[in-house]
Order: structure tokens, then C-alpha cells, then sequence
């Protein structure tokens, strides 16, 4: 499969798709910045970065104008889906000055299930048979958002703005319900709390606790394992008590794997049993609660019904036009 890297292509001077979306959620979280400003760590040095991402967005743009192939029009929108990686953490900063509400999801999974699925899926499955497959399938969240895209990139160049649009508004629908909604989840809650509250099955509020506290304790498994020591220092470098209900991990994954369906079901395949490993490590090493995942399942058809829409009603020509 020849892969035609320098092929020209014209979208015209203007935005993509995705870099659109993505000046929006940095305009609706500058204009948060500054309605929290007195109240937030560093406001400043958050609205010094955002600056830099649009003037990044637009040096692409430039350099796209300059070279219009396939390769720069890649580069666009792959480093608009990288500064997810930057927006993510982000959300920590909003909804950090905010009441957690852990509290209240714990006990709806104490009503729901009788026990916190979440302490007692570990503590009975404790192997590495168990902890290293699960540690896999989490391990390879953004992996599996890579090989899809790229998948698009080279087979369905045609589709790629679609997706990658579809991806990252998906990713900032729930980064602004994050916001909104303080749930650090289990691996945060707990150990604040202590074990012995959780085994009595009583979850007191903690208000603002996480304003100043955000340790990660390690979490359950079989440690000595390489993809749990995978995940643990991933999660020691980019985890934060936030993200938690509806599990992000669960549901973007859902539309990745939709994906990946509509355009080869050996791809799917191929994916799936990642997917499996995915959505129950989620809950395995404590990351959310069962409700956060079963709720990111249901959310992510939801979801990525909208995001298709706003692409379908703001973006209706196709962005790529082949120049022969």
C-alpha cells in the first residue's frame, strides 16, 4: 500500500475541523480562568499557556500553506489529539476548587452492589493472571486511539478529519463535564477516607480535600508485573483526582473501538480483546467506580452521536480536496 505522504492537498486557509473545536474549549476554559481568577493556583500561567497552543495552532497552519500535503495536514491534527494529553490534567485545576462528590457516588455503589465492586474485584482477584492482562488492556488505551487513526490516515484519508474531530470533541464533552463534576474515584477517594470507613461501608464528604492532596497511593494488583509497573508510572506522571464519573477510558475507547468497526471488522478484532481488558481494568485497579464505567459504556453511543452531528451540521463540505 503506497502511502502518499507528499501529496498535495487543499483545504483552503482556514481551520480544520478539529483545530476549531479545540480554540473553542480554550476560549470557554480561558473565559473560566478568568471568572476563577483569584481563586485558581496559577490562572496566569494557564492563560500564558493557552496562548501558546493557539499560536501553535497557527504556526501549523502556516507551515501546512506553505508544504499543503498529506504529511503537514497529518501533523495539524496529530498535534491537536497530543494536547489532550495537556487539556486532561487541566480539568484538575477547575474542579479542584469544588466540593468532591465521591462521597456520593460510593454510596449509590453501596446501595447498587451491596460492596464496592472496585475493593472487592482485586482483592479476589489479586494473581498476576488477572493483574497483568487488565494492567495490558489499560496500558493500551492511547495505543488503540493511535493504531485507529493512523489506520484512517493510511486506508480512509478521506475520513480523517472526521474522526479525529469526532475523537476530540468527544474527549472535551466530558473534559467540561469533569469540570463541572469533581469525582476523583476510588484510588483517590479511599485511601483519603481510610479502608476501614470504606470496609464499614460509610463515605463521609471531604469538601476541598483535593485542592491540597493529590497523592497517589499504588494501586492493587500484582506489582512486581511490567505492565502494572507500565501503568503505575503513567499514572505517577499524568494522574490527577479528577476525571473520574463517567469513566473517559471506557467510553472513548467504546468509540474508538465504533471506529474501528466501521471500517474493518478485522481491525475490530483484532482490538476488541484490548477493549474487554480495557473497561474492566478500569475498575480493577480502581481508577473509577463500576457505575463510572457502566455509565462511560451507555454515554460513549451518546456521545459520539453528537460529536458526528456537530461535524455533519458545521463542517459539511469535505475538508480535503486531491489536487491532481
Amino acid at each position: 500500500m503506497a502511502v502518499k505522504l507528499f501529496e498535495r492537498v487543499e483545504s483552503g486557509k482556514g481551520l480544520f475541523a478539529v483545530e476549531s473545536i479545540s480554540l473553542i474549549y480554550n476560549a470557554l476554559t480561558s473565559l473560566l480562568i478568568l471568572l476563577l481568577f483569584p481563586r485558581m493556583d496559577h490562572p496566569g500561567v494557564m492563560l500564558l499557556e493557552r496562548a501558546g497552543i493557539v499560536a501553535l495552532t497557527f504556526g501549523l497552519i502556516a507551515l501546512y500553506q506553505t508544504f499543503p500535503c498529506r504529511l503537514t495536514a497529518f501533523v495539524r491534527m496529530a498535534v491537536q489529539m497530543s494536547l489532550l494529553a495537556y487539556w486532561y490534567p487541566d480539568t484538575f485545576e477547575f474542579n479542584r476548587l469544588f466540593p468532591n462528590l465521591d462521597y456520593i457516588f460510593a454510596t449509590v455503589e453501596q446501595r447498587l452492589f451491596g460492596c464496592q465492586p472496585s475493593v472487592e474485584f482485586s482483592k479476589h482477584c489479586p494473581s498476576i493472571w488477572f493483574s497483568e492482562p487488565f494492567n495490558m488492556g489499560y496500558f493500551f488505551y492511547y495505543p488503540m486511539i493511535l493504531v485507529v487513526t493512523v489506520w484512517y490516515f493510511l486506508t480512509h484519508f478521506e475520513w480523517f478529519e472526521k474522526i479525529c474531530f469526532v475523537l476530540v470533541t468527544s474527549f472535551f464533552i466530558y473534559y467540561l463535564f469533569y469540570i463541572l463534576v469533581p469525582v476523583a474515584g476510588p484510588q483517590f477517594y479511599f485511601p483519603a477516607i481510610g479502608m476501614d470507613k470504606v470496609n464499614a461501608g460509610i463515605f463521609p464528604p471531604i469538601g476541598d480535600y483535593f485542592n491540597w492532596n493529590d497523592y497517589l497511593v499504588p494501586g492493587p494488583g500484582y506489582d512486581q508485573g511490567f505492565f502494572y509497573q507500565l501503568v503505575e508510572a503513567s499514572q505517577e506522571v499524568g494522574e490527577r483526582p479528577t476525571a473520574a464519573f463517567p469513566s473517559s477510558h471506557v467510553a472513548i475507547s467504546t468509540i474508538v473501538m465504533i471506529m474501528a468497526w466501521r471500517v474493518s471488522r478485522k481491525l475490530a478484532a483484532v482490538l476488541a480483546p484490548f477493549y474487554v481488558l480495557l473497561c474492566c481494568a478500569t475498575v480493577y485497579i480502581q481508577a473509577h467506580y463500576l457505575v463510572d464505567s457502566l455509565v462511560g459504556l451507555v454515554s460513549a453511543f451518546f456521545v459520539y452521536q453528537l460529536a458526528t452531528l456537530m461535524y455533519k451540521r458545521w463542517f459539511i463540505s469535505p475538508v480535503f480536496r486531491l489536487m491532481g
